[in-house]
């Protein structure tokens, strides 16, 4: 943990960087629930 505030809180650069993984990691959230949303609620083709 006291490396996380040390990069939250340290300097620019480590904030920057947490920005990024935090974005990342919702982003792949997001589209992860979505694709298993579609998939399920898809209706079969004949």
């Amino acid at each position: 943990m006291d490396l996380w505030m040390d990069l939250l809180f340290g300097n620019a650069i480590g904030l920057a960087s947490v920005s990024v993984i935090a974005t990342t990691v919702a982003l792949c959230t997001f589209y992860a629930v979505y694709f298993l949303l579609k998939v399920k609620n898809a209706t079969p083709q004949d």
